[in-house]
């Protein structure tokens, strides 16, 4: 098992975590067991799915996925035929569900040996909602086992998808998430953002409040604002004044528009369209554009099958112009209810 440190937090001694547009070496994945509980009766059709997402990242980078067993890999490997695999590598860590942006490791970075290490947050399914989650749960120490790396352990409850930093000093999060008192009762705003520095190397807590219906997360900020650029974000917004987005993501626009990054600055504020509402089985789920993943060559975009995607890749393109736009259809993925962001975990190029 990896080396548990308690020494001084990963902040004073050098550490940050990187934004995700920097250098990666690699991006994780967890592949989905069919037995799991994220897509009930429509494995087969969000496979593909999960394909052109591995296929898309074979310009870009190093795909490692989790995997629980020989058999699980071989299952992963067939809907995989016919995509050239000399960027993947399997690792037979297994999961209960397919979130690695949630369970996996969060990587840190500092300038001297060893250059990475891994945050391993305590992770209990977004406050209990889907045990089991043992597996998931140890994830990230596992992860830095296989690649000999540090790990630094919190005691906090966290997910990946709850916090969105610049790389330079600042952090995008939700009160309607890392405030819940399903993940950390008893721990106060002020503890929790002591963690987020220390841990991560943050100095500028940007707060802001609720998240999207149909978000089973309580809120994560990487469906209603990303950054972009050290000082631009990309808030999602809702059209529809009838729409019952409408008023959380203006209400997060104003905070927004009111914010400074950590040196003081004004952020510039882009907006990113919401895809028409997408209904199955009673309920809304919560799709959203803002759930894209930057790779170092593209950028992994979801789509619905709607006439504002092409104002979405737009948008995202002039966002990066170095880098590809890739829109993949969500439509049976988001019955999952999360898309590219939720799914992925970058490694930093050490």
């Amino acid at each position: 098992m990896a080396k548990r440190i308690s020494e001084n937090c990963p902040a004073a001694q050098g550490y940050r975590m990187p934004a995700e547009w920097e250098s990666h070496e690699a991006t994780w994945l967890s592949w989905p067991r069919r037995e799991g509980i994220s897509f009930p009766d429509a494995y087969e059709e969000v496979m593909p799915v999960f394909a052109r997402m591995v296929e898309a990242l074979q310009e870009s980078e190093q795909v490692r996925i989790n995997v629980a067993d020989h058999d699980h890999e071989q299952q992963a490997r067939f809907f995989l035929k016919g995509i050239d695999l000399s960027h993947v590598e399997f690792l037979h860590i297994p999961t209960n569900e397919p979130w690695c942006r949630d369970h996996g490791p969060v990587f840190i970075k500092r300038d001297q040996e060893p250059r990475l290490a891994v945050i391993d947050w305590d992770y209990n399914a977004w406050g209990g909602k889907y045990p089991p989650f043992d597996l998931d749960e140890v994830v990230p120490t596992r992860i830095a086992a296989h690649l000999k790396l540090p790990v630094f352990y919190p005691k906090l409850v966290m997910e990946g998808g709850s916090f969105d930093p610049n790389g330079a000093g600042s952090l995008l999060t939700t009160t309607s998430c890392l405030l819940n008192p399903n993940r950390n009762p008893g721990k106060s705003k002020a503890e929790i953002k002591q963690a987020l520095s220390d841990y991560l190397g943050v100095t500028n807590i940007l707060w802001l409040g609720d998240g999207i219906e149909g978000d089973d997360t309580d809120g994560h900020i990487d469906d209603i604002c990303r950054f972009v650029g050290r000082r631009t974000v990309l808030a999602a917004v809702e059209e529809d004044p009838q729409d019952s987005n409408f008023e959380p993501l203006q209400a997060n626009l104003g905070l927004l528009k009111s914010m400074k990054a950590e040196d003081g600055a004004s952020f510039n504020v882009l907006t990113l369209p919401m895809p028409p509402r997408v209904d199955r089985a009673g309920r809304r789920l919560p799709a959203s554009y803002a759930n894209f993943y930057i790779a170092n060559r593209i950028v992994l975009l979801p789509v619905f099958g709607s006439s504002k995607d092409k104002a979405a890749v737009e948008i995202l393109q002039k966002c990066f112009p170095d880098r590809r736009v890739v829109p993949i259809d969500c439509r049976e993925l988001i019955w999952g209810l999360g898309a590219f962001h939720c799914l992925t975990q970058q490694q930093p190029t050490r």
